[in-house]
């Protein structure tokens, strides 16, 4: 090993017993990788990373002109602008059919840092969180970060995905504090129905002070028609925490504005928190933002049927590769097939695929296709694939994956 990575380790063993329990996000590190192969003139098709791949529409981008013309560009309130959180709250009340006031959302430097810092606002040390399997990579992380333990509930491929009441019933304690739900999910894109979100809501009403984080950024992402959420049901609103945002369905990941709704009480904490550590978010961000909800919504609906035609295409073509089970996804940009099939067979190599992260680096180092395997997500049996990107490459990516999988033994 070279001394310097020696020197760098030892000191990186200095950080504190906090960061030491983190584990760094397959996702971006996967990302990274394709990346530095790309650089060095390979040619890779990343469907590793979540992300549309529209530019921002245009009349958002003139709203965020205008905010710097008009010059916006100071401290922004912490919990975001009242306008924003007005039109935010207006949105909520015409899709979703939820009242809340202004002073019940909290704007922040995108979804990510809203579910964290609703974690750390409402978990304490030993707490338990409950975690569906498969999970989005950082809720686990952002639950040791806060001192809580994650409790995972197995819900695999032939579930569809979804935790049934009886799983959550099953799993909950005395410690447990919280459960955090995915819906449209990221990775499996599977969407949790009126009847089966009821039957969730039902066992989080009989036990007292246990809430759920309804993570619902995809919910534009939608391919059975209407979005549901669990803060509808009666006793709900007041044991939920929304938490959605403008970067999916608007196409704007990198202006970084997501938002919780949720009891008043809740807010404040959060409020108190992010005024530690963030403050406010971006002031021109805010503003387009803002005129993402009250302008016209056909470009969502754009989106959303271009990335239903990608999602049955990539279905078609996983669907025609021999050792993948598919299922099909309800919601969201992501296909998370079964490779299971694949593992102990060798490569053209000599080396074995022992599991999901074995093959995903296969594909990219043979196939040139950046994917995720699904020990990050908590399915060792799976693999993600994000098909937000243009219809040829998700042809030419399937085809590389068809003919690179044919080559194990």
């Amino acid at each position: 090993m070279h001394v310097g990575n020696i020197h760098l380790e030892q000191n990186m063993a200095q950080l504190s017993d906090r960061l030491q329990r983190l584990a760094p996000s397959a996702t971006l590190a996967m990302s990274q990788k394709s990346s530095e192969m790309k650089a060095q003139g390979i040619d890779v098709i990343n469907m590793s990373v979540g992300e549309p791949d529209f530019n921002t529409p245009d009349h958002i981008k003139q709203a965020a002109k205008m905010a710097i013309d008009e010059n916006y560009s100071r401290y922004s309130p912490v919990p975001g602008y009242p306008d924003l959180r007005q039109a935010i709250a207006r949105k909520l009340e015409r899709e979703n059919h939820l009242h809340y006031q202004p002073s019940e959302i909290l704007v922040s430097n995108g979804a990510k840092q809203s579910v964290c810092n609703t974690i750390m606002a409402l978990v304490n040390d030993g707490e338990e969180v409950i975690i569906p399997t498969p999970y989005w990579v950082s809720y686990p992380q952002m639950v040791l970060l806060a001192g809580g333990k994650p409790v995972f509930v197995e819900a695999g491929f032939e579930q569809n995905f979804k935790m049934t009441a009886a799983q959550l019933e099953a799993a909950i304690t005395p410690k447990t504090r919280m459960i955090i739900l995915c819906s449209p999910s990221n990775p499996t894109g599977s969407v949790y129905n009126k009847e089966e979100l009821k039957a969730l809501a039902d066992v989080i009403l009989k036990h007292e002070d246990l809430f759920v984080l309804a993570d619902e950024i995809y919910e534009h992402i939608n391919y059975i028609g209407k979005h549901e959420s669990i803060a509808q049901f009666e006793g709900m609103k007041e044991r939920s925490i929304i938490v959605n945002g403008v970067s999916k369905a608007y196409a704007m990941t990198g202006w970084r504005i997501g938002y919780i709704a949720a009891p008043e009480w809740i807010v404040k904490g959060c409020n108190k928190l992010q005024g530690q550590y963030t403050s406010g978010p971006c002031s021109v961000s805010q503003k387009a933002a803002e005129f993402a909800y009250i302008s016209s919504q056909q470009c969502v609906e754009d989106m959303r049927q271009a990335f239903e035609r990608r999602r049955d295409l990539i279905v078609k073509l996983a669907k025609d590769i021999p050792g993948l089970e598919v299922n099909v996804p309800e919601g969201a940009f992501y296909l998370f097939p079964k490779c299971s099939s694949f593992f102990g067979k060798t490569a053209p190599d000599g080396s074995v695929i022992k599991n999901s992260t074995d093959f995903a680096m296969y594909l990219l180092e043979t196939g040139h296709v950046a994917t995720v395997g699904g020990d990050a997500f908590g399915d060792p049996q799976c693999f993600r694939m994000s098909y937000a990107t243009s219809d040829e490459n998700i042809v030419e990516a399937m085809r590389r994956i068809k003919e690179t999988l044919a080559k194990l033994k």
